[in-house]
């Protein structure tokens, strides 16, 4: 039976590589009685880690949903990846839940990809708890992670918590809102009086939190000015408002490994995450005008919408579409309408997912997370509604793939296979592309990072059991143009009988950050409306392959300036290729250059590194952006630098300062390539075709 959708929390854990995401969800799901053992990922044992290729690495490469419940109420739980390489799984996890714990690790802070990962939640406006997770581990520093995130993450972080303790003397917390200590024996916890030597701290940190909440809620500011005694329940429901309102983030601390703070975690995002209730109606677009707006609110009263955020290929049931029901009641055998594909879909199936098992059900109502089997149409950042109410939620923003790779088959009989396994990836993985070059007779795949592409490849083996063979990764580079350039082009045929004809007059203008946009000025009657759609489709398909070095083509404004056509040889087929010829002919005369993926860098290095690590990356043809003491002894380096410059880089590091600084990295923009490299590029390129 679904739970009251007050008593609903959608909720997932995100942070840092390594910060102990996975560890935190395990031990939620052994609190809450879903597990009835502990499952570790370094034995990957791990239920959220359910993937070969995770238990592998002991890492999170897809997130993962789970239900669990805690004191009457249901957690749907998503665990997500905190490698950079599928900050997709980040991205589409934060577009469907309500609430966010934000884990973080006592010795390392605030990490590269926690910032991402912030900046993601701010994007989509998650509220958020943070959990300073391994307060036992050598050099943990539950304040200096607090000023951290001040100071990185400009969050209004306000500790709920006080360590007792920290590093291998670490036993629990004193609790400051119900001003009492929490010790842990075992997986018991132990609620005590708060030790004496900590009475003078603790009072300080609670008059800390009062004065930090009252600051957001006028009944607290009262009874703090009065100097009255301030009830508990009326401190956790100012800590509520301003946590879902989003003007303070609650800090816990605590040891997921040691089985230290679990329960009080469970305990706040009860507390203080929302439910679908209290973040209120979503709102929608009308498909055909976007500037007419919907409401829709959680209720199952209201029209069904949902969103599908994620799809699996399952080998026993086939493919689970995951999707969140924003409004309404589904059903088992239900039509829905994929508004995106304009076409209607039938459920067959609904299960309420635990991590690789599941449960089926008949029924879902509006603030659920479940997945459907059957849906034919379906794909990530699609919209389901009511076919009388049609609508169109926000989708899910999937960033450029960089970097591509050959892949070869041993047998070129598994040809076939290769395509239908490359076809169902490409379907759950919305950053992953593959296609057939038709030149060359190879198939390249293109990703996010040499890890992404690492593990697809791994599970074209494994998974789908087609042998490959793959080249070195290269960069995926994009073509575009730097000045306007206008170009006459007539297309004429006469092969006997009925001939071709299409004439056009084109402006090629560059369009920075803007796409490919087309625009038709000739205001018709020059060229029969029938046909403009044609030239449209011309420049397009002319795009997919440019003709400087057969990169894709990207941020090219099409302007129809003029054209004619003939009664009898026009039709649309000769407007497409009239359209691709002018285009490929204006392209060389408007300065065309090439574009290269950028990566913005951020390394942790020991001050006795600097030199050499800040002379390697300038070496690189990076820019270093800024640098920032990190912690005592160590700096923290931001650069931006070209991705063909980043292969081995983990290598390279590791021997520049004896193994004991670290790096990440992500996608920033593409950028220009230097002239020389540029020649360089292209003459490479045309050797090889």
């Amino acid at each position: 039976m679904t739970q009251s959708i007050s008593k609903l929390r959608n909720i997932g854990i995100a942070a840092h590589i390594d910060a102990g995401k996975t560890t935190v969800s395990e031990r939620i799901l052994f609190f809450t009685g879903v597990n009835r053992k502990v499952g570790e990922t370094h034995d990957g044992q791990a239920t959220m880690d359910f993937m070969k290729q995770e238990q592998e690495r002991g890492i999170t490469i897809a997130s993962a949903a789970i239900t669990a419940h805690w004191n009457g109420y249901q957690i749907n739980l998503i665990d997500t990846p905190g490698h950079v390489d599928f900050t997709v799984e980040v991205e589409r996890s934060l577009r469907v839940i309500d609430g966010m714990v934000a884990v973080f690790c006592a010795v390392g802070g605030v990490e590269p990809q926690s910032e991402t990962v912030w900046n993601q939640a701010d994007k989509y406006r998650v509220p958020r708890i943070a959990f300073v997770n391994k307060m036992d581990r050598t050099g943990a520093d539950f304040n200096e992670v607090v000023g951290q995130m001040h100071k990185y993450l400009g969050a209004n972080a306000v500790p709920l918590h006080l360590p007792i303790g920290a590093e291998t003397t670490f036993e629990g917390m004193v609790d400051l809102v119900q001003m009492n200590s929490v010790r842990f024996v075992e997986k018991e916890r132990i609620v005590g009086p708060i030790p004496e030597n900590m009475m003078e701290q603790a009072q300080e940190a609670r008059r800390n939190l009062i004065e930090k909440v009252a600051d957001l809620d006028d009944e607290i500011a009262e009874l703090y000015l009065e100097d009255a005694e301030i009830p508990t329940d009326k401190l956790m429901a100012a800590i509520r408002k301003a946590t879902i309102k989003l003007m303070m983030v609650p800090v816990l601390c605590g040891a997921a490994y040691k089985n230290k703070g679990i329960q009080l975690l469970l305990d706040a995002i009860v507390d203080y995450l929302p439910s679908p209730n209290d973040l209120g109606a979503v709102i929608a677009h009308d498909p055909t005008n976007e500037e007419k707006t919907y409401r829709r609110n959680p209720s199952e009263n209201e029209p069904f919408s949902a969103l599908a955020f994620k799809l699996i290929n399952d080998p026993y049931v086939g493919q689970q579409t995951f999707i969140r029901i924003f409004s309404g009641k589904l059903t088992n055998g239900m039509s829905v309408y994929n508004t995106n594909k304009l076409k209607n879909e039938r459920v067959g199936r609904i299960f309420r997912i635990k991590a690789k098992e599941r449960e089926e059900i008949n029924e879902a109502n509006a603030g659920e997370i479940v997945a459907l089997v059957g849906m034919k149409y379906t794909k990530t950042g699609d919209t389901l509604c009511d076919e009388s109410q049609p609508i169109l939620l926000e989708s899910i923003n999937i960033p450029p793939a960089v970097i591509e790779m050959k892949v070869n088959l041993e047998d070129k009989k598994n040809r076939s296979k290769l395509s239908e396994a490359l076809a169902k990836l490409c379907n759950e993985d919305p950053s992953f592309h593959a296609h057939f070059d038709e030149e060359t007779e190879e198939t390249i795949i293109a990703g996010m990072g040499e890890l992404h592409l690492e593990i697809l490849v791994d599970r074209l083996k494994e998974e789908f059991k087609v042998p490959v063979t793959v080249g070195a990764p290269s960069v995926s580079f994009r073509e575009t143009i730097t000045a306007p350039f206008e170009c006459n082009y007539r297309f004429v045929k006469q092969t006997g009988g009925k001939g071709q004809f299409a004439h056009t007059v084109i402006r090629f203008e560059p369009n920075p950050g803007g796409g490919f946009e087309f625009v038709d000025i000739t205001k018709g009657g020059v060229i029969p409306k029938e046909y403009i759609p044609s030239v449209q489709k011309g420049l397009a398909a002319a795009m997919n392959k440019g003709p400087f070095a057969g990169y894709p083509v990207v941020d090219v404004k099409c302007v129809l300036v003029d054209g004619s056509s003939h009664p009898v040889d026009s039709s649309d087929m000769a407007f497409q290729l009239c359209a691709q010829m002018c285009f490929k002919q204006a392209f060389m005369k408007a300065s065309p250059v090439l574009l290269e993926p950028v990566m913005k860098v951020e390394i942790n290095t020991p001050d006795d590194y600097i030199g050499n690590v800040t002379g390697d990356v300038n070496k690189r043809r990076g820019r270093i952006e800024a640098m920032r003491r990190f912690r005592k002894g160590s700096q923290k380096l931001d650069a931006f630098v070209p991705l063909m410059e980043m292969f081995g880089y983990a290598t390279a590091l590791r021997n520049l300062t004896s193994g004991r600084a670290n790096y990440s990295m992500e996608f920033y923009q593409y950028m220009p390539t230097p002239k020389d490299k540029q020649e360089e590029i292209v003459k490479e390129r045309n050797q090889k075709e």
